[in-house]
């Protein structure tokens, strides 16, 4: 009686935060293009970048507002619902993180417009600002929310990093989530599509781990809390996405590529699924990879594997159109995501007394 009670609590914070953030994605992110058109805010196109994309030039940028502000609203609705146990820590730290991400975004897509240039912050100022926002939330997962500090696949492993070695970790795992989608977000909807897939499984993982708290050991509320938060941000990027999809009336920026990629790995981080998160984000690693490939090959060898990275360019380049590409590339993030799932689930079955 107890599980049932769980699962439709679950269910109803999960669908509440998913159809608040979507509609006001869906809403919100045109009247967002209207003001940015009216202050002349549109992104600037590299000019070493494949030809086509040239075309691009002046569309709004800056879309990750839409995402968070969406985001953050689902958040509050899902738990301000009848019923609810209100606000946990880990899903308020969680979404603390989103948000501080997606300033750290702002920052950068607000410099690039002010100055006239593809780039906004430097590589110092950027990284300083990514890790004074992964240091916070390492703090606050330590000291306020209590996180275990154990290494993780689909569930806890009997490895005790200890307080410095998971915060370590934890810092890691979040500048390089973070910049891996923001490498990913280069094509209309790539990011934004590729993310829901990952927000969605992460929807799944939080509500499997509230439904067997016992199992996992996190308390029901807790795994409640994480799922309406990815449920938010599933339903952000798909609203985002219908005005995100090629052609794209709006590009999201580094203000909800950071987010987005914080957030993903603040959900691996809170679930106990650290290196679940490579593989159910794979298409974010592909694209990291090949961009690190085609730097050590080019200024070890002066020779490029790729005709552009990251690899999304190169099958650009190599005569595929754009929407060819996006596609496929989904197809890659969600056939990622069903491994990572399906990973998920059998390590579960293998728990004793897990299927009784």
């Amino acid at each position: 009686m107890v599980i049932g009670v769980i699962g439709v609590r679950l269910v109803i914070a999960l669908l509440l935060a998913a159809a608040t953030s979507l509609i006001l994605s869906l809403a919100g992110t045109p009247l967002l293009i209207r003001v940015l058109r009216a202050r002349n805010i549109g992104q600037l196109i590299r000019e070493d970048g494949p030809e086509g994309h040239q075309t691009k030039a002046g569309t709004p940028t800056m879309g990750g507002v839409a995402i968070v502000s969406s985001a953050l609203a689902g958040y509050i609705v899902g738990d301000l619902r009848p019923g609810s146990q209100g606000f946990q820590r880990s899903g308020v730290t969680l979404m603390a993180l989103i948000v501080a991400c997606a300033l750290v975004g702002f920052i950068d897509d607000y410099l690039g417009i002010r100055f006239q240039r593809n780039l906004g912050l430097n590589k110092r100022a950027k990284s300083a600002g990514q890790l004074l926002v992964a240091l916070g939330f390492v703090l606050l997962c330590i000291h306020w929310v209590g996180v275990s500090t154990n290494l993780s696949f689909a569930r806890g492993l009997d490895l005790d990093l200890g307080v410095w070695g998971w915060g370590l970790w934890a810092v890691l795992i979040i500048i390089a989530s973070a910049n891996s989608v923001n490498l990913t977000d280069g094509l209309d909807g790539l990011a934004s599509g590729s993310s829901a897939f990952v927000a969605a499984a992460f929807v799944i993982i939080a509500f499997w781990q509230g439904r067997h708290g016992a199992i996992y050991g996190v308390t029901a509320d807790h795994a409640i809390d994480l799922a309406v938060v990815a449920a938010s941000m599933l339903g952000a990027c798909a609203g985002f996405l219908w005005w995100n999809a090629a052609p794209a009336r709006i590009f999201m920026g580094d203000t909800g590529s950071l987010a987005l990629g914080g957030g993903l790995a603040g959900l691996a981080l809170l679930t106990n699924t650290h290196l679940l998160l490579p593989i159910m984000g794979g298409l974010f690693v592909l694209e990291t990879v090949s961009v690190v490939i085609q730097v050590v090959s080019f200024r070890g060898f002066k020779r490029r594997v790729f005709r552009m990275a990251p690899i999304h360019h190169h099958f650009e380049l190599a005569g595929w159109p754009e929407f060819t590409v996006i596609v496929r590339f989904w197809l890659i993030a969600g056939l990622f995501v069903a491994f990572g799932l399906g990973l998920f689930y059998a390590d579960f079955i293998r728990i004793p007394g897990a299927l009784d």
